[in-house]
Parts: structure tokens; sequence; C-alpha cells
């Protein structure tokens, strides 16, 4: 894996994991809108889906790579816990449970896998399929990864269609009395199991049952069975219309007996408005999907409630401009509000999915054998939003912003040079500048009186102080609607922030204000902070 990375991204996954070797004190309960321990620090979640939902109903990768290896690759990679997936069926079912793995496998004639499995994993095949689950549970734990079990779907298959049987209450797999069953044996069976922090009721509600009166009924069942059965675990509820709407709880709060372990999840993808990411102006479209999920979800921030970024993810295989466009806007909201999520996917490859056999996953972040990364440029952005920006017993150092480049996964940091020596640049988030954007427009370093102002197109920018503040070219207008361009004006021409060699931050003219265009490269946010490392 080495021979892929810069120094740069090296050491910025050695903090990360350094960050996330041991377990926080465990469990885990809610302060208001976060996720905390049970000293009451704050814990983000940055954690990755494993799939282990579909027909074989066992953790994918298990025939390319040993388990053990697997886990320690993913607390390497900066994630701190996992999301897997499970089916109802496999633990309401007696004779699906009783299988053994061999037997699972056979059943789809997957002998390549049994194969592999025999290399890699030999104890895993002549046990059932839930005991699997437990062991991928247990070496994840050994691992100090933590898990939210998620019930991905009842009757194990691919995910998701409207029409597939699994959407929504009384589909024609999805009893919800049987559903109830299952979360039951789930949340009894990892009772004494402590890195699993969380059980997600129910992933991506849909179909055209879909209601408000139904999803109140079983969702608060649900929820008060979970938490009856293992006090312990975060209960994490899902929205509807593929997870992508929670609007029902701005006037009707859910009802549940517990307090501090109430969770609400979200998902999003750039196939949520596919042709307008293609063709429309990246501004107006980021714009406009921030506005719907603030609408439909990150309105439960301000409610008091976390919410859990549950699946998010693009295709790490080459480039597509819908993702490419999507992944700044969603980096830039992800940095904003310190969200907690699960990236889609950890696999590289399916045992079996939609009758194919061993199928490259192309938003895996682990190649087709399991062996390396898949795209180590985009780990390396990543790692930016793997560690805490804020949130209750992290600092005790007031707010300021942060200036970030969600296209590169980079903040301005502090310089060991004093301005107006030193350059701007981008580099890692973990120590950022302290910055104020004052009500002057300012973009200013915070007690320190020097500002950011332009000399040019093409240059870099430098800094300024006093006088040199109240001058046209050091007044950044956030200029789109996407609020990511930060121009000013430098002999009556405008400019923008921009990247140049090296991560200089230089000026350029403004590009990408209006049509179908890519802006990346001058998309700058400023996020909030409390986190200082002096």
């Amino acid at each position: 894996m080495g021979k892929f990375y810069t120094i740069f991204s090296l050491l910025v996954l050695l903090i990360i994991s350094q960050q996330v070797l041991a377990l926080p004190t465990l469990p885990l309960y809610t302060n208001s809108r976060w996720i905390v321990d049970e000293d009451g620090k704050r814990v983000k979640l940055a954690c990755v889906n494993w799939v282990g939902h579909l027909q074989p109903m066992l953790a994918e990768g298990l025939s390319k790579q040993p388990l053990d290896k697997i886990s320690k690759k993913i607390l390497s990679m900066g994630f701190n816990c996992v999301r897997l997936t499970w089916p109802t069926f496999m633990v309401t079912n007696e004779t699906l449970s009783s299988m053994t793995v061999r037997k699972s496998f056979e059943s789809f004639n997957l002998h390549e896998s049994i194969a592999g499995m025999e290399v890699n994993n030999p104890f895993i095949l002549n046990i059932t399929v839930v005991q699997a689950l437990q062991e991928v549970v247990k070496n994840l734990g050994q691992n100090n990864v933590m898990v939210i079990l998620d019930n991905h779907v009842s009757k194990p298959m691919w995910c998701c269609n409207r029409y597939d049987g699994n959407g929504f209450f009384g589909d024609r797999y999805f009893n919800p009395h049987i559903w109830l069953e299952g979360l039951s044996k789930i949340a009894t069976m990892f009772n004494s199991v402590p890195n699993v922090v969380g059980m997600s009721l129910r992933n991506e509600l849909r179909g055209p049952g879909t209601n408000d009166s139904a999803w109140y009924n079983f969702m608060q069942k649900g929820a008060a069975l979970v938490h009856d059965a293992n006090p312990k675990v975060l209960v994490i509820l899902s929205g509807q219309d593929f997870d992508k709407d929670l609007g029902m709880l701005k006037n009707r709060p859910v009802n549940v007996t517990f307090k501090g372990k109430l969770v609400f999840e979200i998902h999003w993808y750039s196939f949520a408005a596919t042709n307008d990411w293609m063709n429309g102006n990246p501004n107006d479209v980021c714009a406009s999907q921030v506005q719907y999920l603030r609408d439909h979800a990150f309105f439960l921030l301000d409610q008091g409630y976390p919410l859990f970024m549950s699946e998010w993810g693009v295709n790490l295989k080459e480039n597509y401009v819908a993702d490419d466009r999507y992944s700044s806007c969603f980096f830039a909201l992800a940095a904003e509000l310190d969200i907690d999520w699960a990236l889609w996917t950890l696999m590289g490859s399916n045992y079996y999915r939609e009758n194919v056999m061993a199928m490259n996953e192309y938003y895996g972040v682990l190649n087709w054998d399991w062996s390396e990364i898949r795209n180590p440029s985009f780990m390396q952005r990543l790692s930016s939003l793997q560690f805490p920006f804020r949130g209750p017993g992290l600092s005790d150092h007031e707010q300021y912003d942060v200036i970030y480049h969600p296209f590169m996964g980079l903040c301005i940091p502090k310089s060991p040079d004093a301005p107006p020596v030193a350059p701007v640049k981008l580099g890692s988030c973990v120590e950022p500048e302290a910055w104020t954007y004052t009500p002057e427009k300012n973009l200013q370093i915070k007690d320190a009186y020097y500002c950011l102002q332009a000399v040019g197109a093409g240059k870099p920018v430098t800094f300024g102080t006093d006088s040199d503040c109240k001058s046209p070219n050091a007044k950044w207008e956030r200029i789109t609607s996407s609020k990511f361009h930060f121009s000013t004006m430098v002999n009556n021409s405008a400019v923008c922030l921009d990247i140049g060699s090296n991560n200089t931050i230089v000026t350029n003219r403004c590009k990408c204000l209006t049509g179908s265009c890519e802006p990346a490269n001058q998309w700058f946010h400023i996020i909030p902070s409390t986190i200082r490392y002096d």
C-alpha cells in the first residue's frame, strides 16, 4: 500500500489512526446533536459500510483476505467504525439461520469463493451464517473498531428499488412482526458486545406503500424493542423515500420513553439529481441540494438530535462528472456541519450480486481482491473528515473559522512562520489556522490583525495589516449561490481565490459562475471549529 502514498498522506493517515487507535469509553450516548462517550466527550463516527445482507449472508471479502487483515486495514485507513449490514431472514428463518457458510455458498454454486475462504478464513466455512456475523463483529472489536448493525433488507438480496418487496412495512418480504422479531434477536445477541455501539432499525424505507402513520407506529415500536433488549446501543431511525426524507419530524417528534440514545440517519448520493449535476451549474445544484437536505433532515440538528449520514459515496474507478461535482459539495457540507457519516463502501467486490459472481464494486475503497486501496488520493482527501472540528469535551477554545478546500480536502494550516513571511498554502486540517470572516468581509487571522489580500490574476495572495485590510482587494465577497467562490477586486477586475502550484493559494479570474462547468478548484468554504492544538 505504501508505494501509492505521498509522505504527506501517510502522515495524515498516521495522525488519524493514532486518534482512533483505542475505543472511546463505551457505551455511547447523545448530548443534543452530538454523539458522546461515557465521559461526555464527543465521538465522531467516521464509518465505512461493510455489506453482509446479500444472498450468501456473509460479510463480503472473506474469500479474498483474512478477516483480521481486513479489520486492521479498516483502522489503518482512518475509519473508527463499520456499518455492518444484515438481512432479517438470516435470524428469523430457521433454515437460513442454521445454515453453515459452506452450505450457503454451495447453494449459489460459489465454489471459487469457498476455495478462497479455505485459504484465507477456513474457520468460517463450517460455522453458521449467524455465528459468522458474530465472528466478524468480534474481530472488529479486537481491532478497536466500533460496529453499527444495520437491518438492510428482510429477504437477502441487493438493495434497493421501489418494488423489490423489501421496501416498506407490509411489503411482500417485509412483515413488520417478523422484522421486530429479527431486531429483538440481534439486539439480544449483541447485548454484551461492547463494540456494537448502535443499531439501525431499517435501511431506506421506500415504495408505494410508504406513509407517515405506519412509519411512526412501527419505527417507535422497533426503537422501544431494541432499547429494551439492549439499552447500551444507540437506536438509529431512517427516513422515507430511500432515506432522503425525515421532514415529517418537523412537526411531530418520535415518541419514545428513553433519552440520550436516539439518532436519525439520512442518505445522499449524486444520483438523487444526476441530470442536474451533469448539466446544471454546480453552484446552483449544490445550493439546491443542500437546501433540500436542510429542509428534510438537517433541521434535526437544530432540534437537538444527532444526524448520521449513514450512506454517501462516489465511483472511485474514474472521473464521473456528476460524482466529481457532488463530492465537493458533500465535503463542504460535511465539514461545515461536522456530521457523523458512513462511506459506501468498503468492499472491492461481491461474492454474488444480481446474479453476477465476483462483481467489481467501483464504489469500494478497496480493489477487487481487497489487497490495496483503490483510490489513494480519495482516501487522502477523506482524512479531513475523519476527525472532529468541534463538539463537547474536546476543547475549551472559543469558536473560530477554518478555511477549507473541499475538492482537495485540505485547509490553511497553522504556519510555524508568522505572517507576512509565510506563503499561504493548503495543508492538513489537523492543525488549521484560526481565521475569522469579519463583518467587513475580511479573511483575517483571528487575534492577529493580518488579512488576506489579492495582488492580481495568477499571483499568490499576501497578508495585509491595518489600512491594507480596508482596501478593495482585501474584501472577499461570496458571489455564488453555493457561497464557495470568494471574490475581490484588483484594478477594477474581479478575481477569485484559486489553487496554484504546490497548493499555494492564488487568485485568478472567477470561473464557472454560470453554465455546466468545473468550479472545484475555486471552491473554498468557511467552517466552524473549536479544536486547537497549541
